[in-house]
């Protein structure tokens, strides 16, 4: 039994020794240990004193005055400020030259200075051939000042009367106008009433002998100037007269005399115009060395197809379009007419097409602007007029853009529905083009629809937004790999990248 108990007692003592072994002191310990019975303990020392001795609480306070100059007026800080200032003048002077040389090296065009001319679209009007404008009296002069305001409202600024004067009038008599017009008192009351709405108004001179001699009594010639019939319509406030290249007029030495009397009534902001109508396929260049036709003729009117007494058929129509769209661009600016008769399906493609020619585009009574006369009546033909006339006045790829003609091979640029050969390219198109800014015009002068293939012109961007087209029922934006082109439709696509913004 003795021998069972020993290792309890073992235990026992074991456990007694533990609890009464002093804690170990001194430099050796190694932890925070307080004294214990047999060990001499420090002054104020006990058991229960916490084993981390609290550290001691910094308090920040400010620097006064004088440490703060001291600090500041040392030798390191006044070095970091002299870097600091310097560092700040080059980085400013580094952008201010990156800033100059974007602007130098940037490749958009100055914007060109435009004349009246060269803003607005004309309007010809023949009156005794308008029966909407037959009227007794001065009926017709007020029909056409009534209407003069509606005009102004869709982007007409000039007025291009025709048959004011005889054919075989002279020189002799300044006032002798068409017997339809009775008076000139008329004709002033228009150039009132177009004054008042901005309206410019140009008298059509073509084929009036203005050099001819005239008989008087005693069977004596007089050769009277033109000059003097000049002088009195500019002083009744006419804009500009038009003659043809073939009149006798056409000379160095007339235009000469007759740019000095231009000079005379012309102001800064209204310069008086001499127009010029081409009657054959090349304007007749004017036979001196020393002087232009810049310098003597402001505006030359050209026709888009030839003259014809029957409607032209679509590969006439094709044709002279495509001879238009790759005629050099000469520096007078060109006034477009329509010229030959073509069908009622071409009428609106044609609109679309003067409209964003380079030039000015010159419309006759109820040949393009159909309906436009009645204010109330809002028909597709005034909406697209409407769009096509502000977006040319607003967008300057359309005002003084260039022209850059499109080729296409049919075999595969183009798929149609059907499998018919023709020899011209089934869609004429160009592009307008000012700095970044681009406009895509697509002609379908043919009578099926056709399709743009993907690979029809991969250095153009791939979407665009309609801009107008000859039906008006294209919005939004569009993908040039997908698009169709409706039998006799035009389309105007404005182009974009898609990071651009429009």
């Amino acid at each position: 039994m003795a021998c069972c108990a020993c290792p309890f007692l073992w235990k026992l003592v074991v456990t007694v020794s533990r609890v009464h072994m002093p804690l170990t002191a001194g430099a050796e310990a190694r932890y925070c240990s307080v004294p214990g019975a047999g060990l001499q303990a420090a002054e104020g020392a006990s058991e229960t004193a916490p084993l981390l001795a609290p550290e001691p609480v910094c308090q920040w306070q400010p620097l006064n005055r004088h440490q703060l100059e001291a600090a500041a007026g040392g030798s390191g800080w006044r070095a970091v400020r002299c870097y600091l200032v310097v560092l700040f003048w080059l980085a400013w002077m580094t952008m201010l030259a990156v800033a100059v040389a974007i602007v130098v090296v940037s490749s958009k065009p100055v914007p060109t200075s435009l004349n009246w001319w060269q803003k607005c679209l004309f309007y010809q009007i023949q009156l005794e051939m308008s029966p909407d404008l037959q009227g007794e009296g001065s009926g017709a002069i007020n029909a056409v000042c009534e209407r003069l305001p509606y005009l102004r409202s869709l982007g007409v600024g000039g007025l291009i009367l025709q048959g004011v004067f005889h054919k075989k009038a002279s020189p002799v008599n300044l006032t002798e106008l068409a017997e339809a017009l009775e008076t000139k008192a008329q004709i002033q009351h228009l150039l009132a009433e177009g004054s008042k709405a901005d309206l410019r108004v140009v008298l059509d001179m073509c084929e009036v002998n203005l050099l001819g001699h005239e008989e008087i009594a005693g069977n004596k010639l007089l050769n009277r100037s033109a000059t003097d019939t000049l002088r009195f319509w500019l002083e009744q406030g006419v804009a500009g007269f038009v003659i043809c290249d073939s009149d006798p007029a056409y000379s160095v030495e007339t235009l000469l005399e007759w740019r000095e009397v231009f000079e005379e009534f012309s102001t800064q902001q209204e310069e008086r115009i001499l127009l010029v109508e081409q009657t054959s396929d090349v304007l007749r260049p004017l036979n001196t060395l020393t002087q232009s036709n810049i310098t003597l003729v402001n505006v030359v009117i050209r026709s888009i197809l030839p003259k014809s007494q029957q409607p032209l058929s679509a590969e006439e129509v094709a044709e002279a379009v495509e001879t238009r769209l790759q005629m050099t661009q000469e520096d007078v600016w060109t006034i477009w007419t329509v010229g030959g008769e073509v069908s009622d399906e071409l009428k609106r493609l044609l609109l679309v097409l003067m409209m964003t020619l380079p030039g000015s585009p010159a419309f006759k009574y109820k040949e393009e602007i159909n309906h436009t006369w009645n204010e109330k009546t809002k028909h597709s033909e005034v909406a697209l007029f409407s769009t096509l006339s502000h977006s040319k006045s607003r967008e300057e790829a359309l005002l003084y853009g260039s022209l850059t003609f499109l080729p296409f091979n049919t075999t595969y640029n183009f798929s149609s529905s059907s499998n018919s050969s023709v020899s011209s390219p089934p869609v004429l198109a160009f592009l307008r083009s000012w700095g970044c800014v681009q406009f895509l015009v697509l002609l379908n002068i043919w009578p099926e629809p056709l399709y743009l293939d993907s690979a029809w012109a991969p250095s153009l961007p791939e979407r665009g937004m309609f801009v107008a087209s000859t039906g008006m029922n294209h919005m939004g934006s569009t993908s040039l790999y997908s698009l169709k082109v409706q039998p006799y439709e035009a389309l105007v696509i404005k182009l974009f990248k898609p990071s651009s913004y429009l």
